[in-house]
């Protein structure tokens, strides 16, 4: 059996770090995250032209109709240079409305997100901050249309450039009360605000819903209740993992490389085994959540009864390791590296919003414990 990529995928990744490395290499990259907008439109444009925004989508509502483990490569290649866009958030959405949409839903909705035309986000996360079916209090009393929504998301990716959530909210006591809906952001009583991050490379932002009405027709009721927002849990933590590997390589590839450059007592610090071993733990770290990672993006498309535990098994020591490769990184700039002038900031940064995004480690350890029988 071969375990590597196939020559397409080998292919593909070749050429999303061309495009990244001619048009956001880390200079760029500062200009984007400081712009009102917090991604490039122009670029946004051009992704969805090759394809990127509808990766998974089918070829029927203007998608490639690839698989997980083409995505992480995309993804991978888009954490490696920490490039600000709502891809994560986009592609997460489509999926709960691939999964969980009507056939009338799909064709109104995937056919914008795969052109680029509209920004979805997905709004799962309240204030308990509990990935679990007794986390989602957001309210929606039955109306005649459909549902009123009262309550408050927070954690939102991208928010403020968003054109549409997917929201989960409760109808109804138990895990069969728990439904998803599309909501524009423009529909009456939506309030959205940025809120403040260190990660400024990952927008978030707060939703509140005072009496947002919702139709029949943007509730997806293909696979209702608990089990469906879980299972896009699953997929928003495997998407943040992805990322978080080519974040975490391209944090190890600068510290490496200034190793091989800074000078002290006289001698190349790299020479030194208080930074080569270092290096070297970090290198096996993320192969190990690497290796995590891969087996649960296949489960995701192959295996889904597998998925949960493994997805939670790469995100749980993805958290961890990559914080300790961005604190790493400060500590063999000799704390310089916090400094604005120094990007190896940026990827400790970075490592902060992947350890809380979508579930910590203590989290994901008890739901691996939990899902082996523990």
């Amino acid at each position: 059996m071969n375990f590597g990529f196939t020559a397409e995928q080998d292919i593909f990744r070749s050429e999303v770090r061309k495009f990244l490395d001619n048009n956001a290499p880390l200079e760029e990259v500062r200009r984007i995250m400081e712009s009102d907008e917090g991604y490039s439109p122009k670029l946004w444009q051009e992704m969805a032209q090759m394809g990127w925004l509808g990766l998974l989508i089918p070829e029927e509502h203007g998608g490639v109709d690839l698989g997980w483990v083409d995505l992480t490569v995309l993804l991978e290649e888009c954490g490696r240079t920490l490039f600000p866009s709502p891809l994560l958030a986009s592609t997460v959405a489509a999926i709960a409305l691939m999964e969980n949409g009507s056939a009338a839903q799909q064709a109104r909705w995937l056919p914008s997100i795969a052109a680029g035309e509209a920004i979805f986000s997905v709004a799962l996360v309240e204030a308990n901050d509990r990935l679990s079916e007794q986390g989602v209090e957001l309210l929606g009393e039955k109306s005649q249309q459909g549902a009123e929504l009262r309550g408050e998301k927070l954690f939102v990716p991208d928010a403020t450039a968003a054109t549409h959530f997917v929201v989960s909210f409760r109808t109804g006591d138990g895990p069969e009360g728990v439904r998803l809906a599309v909501v524009e952001a423009g529909a009456s009583g939506l309030t959205i605000e940025d809120l403040p991050g260190l990660d400024t490379t990952k927008r978030i932002g707060r939703v509140r819903f005072d009496g947002v009405s919702v139709d029949a027709d943007c509730i997806l009721d293909g696979s209702p209740g608990w089990a469906a927002v879980a299972r896009l849990l699953d997929h928003a933590a495997a998407a943040v993992t992805a990322e978080a590997i080519g974040a975490s390589e391209g944090a190890h590839a600068l510290m490496v490389e200034y190793a091989k450059q800074r000078v002290q007592f006289g001698s190349l610090i790299g020479r030194f085994q208080g930074v080569k071993h270092p290096l070297a733990d970090m290198y096996v770290d993320i192969e190990s959540f690497k290796s995590l990672l891969y087996y649960a993006a296949w489960c995701l498309d192959k295996n889904p009864e597998e998925a949960p535990r493994h997805v939670s098994m790469a995100k749980a020591l993805a958290s961890d390791a990559f914080t300790r490769i961005g604190i790493d990184g400060i500590e063999l700039h000799g704390a310089l590296g916090y400094t604005w002038e120094y990007d190896a900031q940026l990827y400790l940064k970075r490592s902060k919003w992947v350890k809380a995004a979508f579930g910590g480690s203590d989290h994901h350890y008890e739901r691996v414990a939990a899902l082996g029988g523990l």
